[in-house]
């Protein structure tokens, strides 16, 4: 029995996620010649998709291996799981499409060198000789979907397979305020003291859509705290006092607003595994994270050291290679941990010799992500920066790393997305934030408001 859809996939969707082959259940999917050759020159390339290119061409190879001939492969193969014995989940067929052999015809696009028009006119080939089936090309290209839509194509869609949201204003900010007091709408509570911690036994009627890591402050800046653990209907808050958090100061950095002071309260609490701080440019993510990262390494030396990494798509253009060793070519990507060191010790009588020193006493690595894989990171703090720009398996691979006694503090604003292959929607960080939501060691915080000057303030707000 045929499929009642076929599925043409553009190279972009199988590199913004190599496994999408097992996504499309019991339907059918068709890979054009032109989707292959253009993975194949960027498996090779020195990028941040290089791996998701190597990985998707794998996975190919994995379901075209079992055709017993070359005939197969273009009427389709059995596509299977890995590890899963075939009946397990019944999945369609995949296909190589020679769409080289197309010649041109009416109301083809002219392919020449474009390989957009390869593909649109491959899913108009089979369009027209497959009219009892629904075929459908997959893109996260919008230019692309709309020329293939002007083309003739009767349906064109985005690959959301792995969107978790519909809508980024959906994601959890990491905090609640209740309105008022929060204490006048508490009818029953259960506190008790454990250590230094208090905390309060309450109904969860009283914070319905509570998660655990969730801060919860009141309008009278009196009550503070932080969800603990949520069982059966009930929810079990750790006090943290307003004035004790506005009060924190870490390498000479205090919180400016109550966002701020979740943050370093986060941060800093060595109970917490994971902690992924969010906002706009200029709202004080990496300075916060790097004064709590010296204050954790070198004042309470709870960790050995603070290995800084990020992804490093170029804004405009690349400047070729770099000279030097590893640390030396990261450097110009890392310019926001400099920048932010020069800050926090701008008023110190000799700043650059200050600057040095906490870079020597906290043991600050920069590491490239091509070095991340495989390893095993011990007794660190990792700084992981722009993370808006990472797609989820990328920074799977990055979390997994993380050994013990290590903490990961992941930093991004999903308005400044500056890879081609993903949108706020599709971001490795909004990935995390929401996997990571009912995760009891993880806190995610958006930082609100921008300090760093008032034109930022003003760009953010208004271009």
């Amino acid at each position: 029995m045929t499929a009642s859809k076929l599925y043409i996939l553009d190279t972009n969707v199988l590199l913004h996620d190599p496994k999408c082959l097992y996504e499309f259940k019991e339907q059918d999917i068709a890979i054009p010649m032109t989707v292959l050759e253009e993975l194949d020159d960027i498996k090779d390339r020195k990028k941040n998709v290089a791996q998701e290119a190597r990985a998707a061409i794998r996975a190919i190879d994995q379901i075209l291996s079992k055709a017993k001939d070359t005939s197969e492969i273009t009427k389709g193969v059995q596509i299977t799981i890995p590890g899963t014995i075939e009946t397990s989940r019944k999945l369609g067929k995949l296909s190589i499409f020679p769409d080289h052999e197309l010649t041109a015809r009416q109301g083809f696009l002219p392919s020449n060198a474009n390989k957009d028009n390869h593909i649109i006119n491959c899913a108009l080939h089979l369009q027209a000789t497959n009219p009892h089936r629904h075929i459908i090309l997959v893109t996260k290209d919008i230019n692309m979907r709309l020329k293939a839509l002007g083309a003739g194509l009767k349906r064109v869609e985005d690959y959301r397979t792995d969107q978790l949201v519909s809508d980024i204003d959906l994601l959890p900010a990491g905090y609640t305020q209740v309105e008022g007091n929060f204490w006048d709408k508490v009818d029953e509570v259960d506190s008790y003291q454990e250590g230094s911690h208090t905390y309060h036994r309450i109904s969860k009627d009283l914070l319905p859509n509570a998660y655990p890591c969730e801060y919860v402050f009141d309008e009278t800046e009196e009550f503070c705290a932080r969800v603990s653990t949520i069982r059966d209907q009930q929810v079990i808050l750790q006090d943290l006092g307003y004035e004790r958090l506005m009060q924190q100061n870490c390498w000479g950095i205090e919180p400016i607003n109550i966002q701020q002071a979740f943050a370093m309260e986060a941060v800093l609490d060595p109970e917490l595994d994971l902690v992924i701080l969010n906002g706009a440019a200029g709202s004080g993510k990496t300075l916060i994270a790097l004064a709590c990262a010296l204050e954790m390494v070198i004042e309470q030396r709870r960790y050995n050291k603070i290995i800084v990494t990020r992804s490093t798509p170029p804004v405009a253009e690349d400047i070729g290679f770099l000279p030097g060793t590893e640390e030396e070519k990261m450097t110009p990507w890392l310019s926001a941990i400099q920048d932010n060191l020069e800050a926090m010790h701008e008023h110190d009588e000799r700043p650059q010799s200050s600057v040095k020193y906490a870079i020597e006493k906290a043991n600050i690595q920069f590491k490239s992500l091509n070095f991340i894989r495989g390893r095993s990171i011990q007794e660190a703090i990792v700084l992981l920066d722009e993370t808006q720009n990472l797609t989820p398996s990328q920074l799977k691979t990055i979390i997994t790393r993380c050994g013990k006694g290590s903490k990961i503090i992941c930093l991004g604003n999903l308005a400044q997305i500056d890879s081609n292959y993903l949108t706020p929607l599709t971001s490795g960080l909004t990935y995390i934030v929401e996997r990571f939501k009912d995760y009891e060691g993880a806190a995610k915080i958006h930082l609100e408001g921008i300090f760093r000057s008032r034109l930022a303030e003003y760009a953010e707000e208004h271009l």
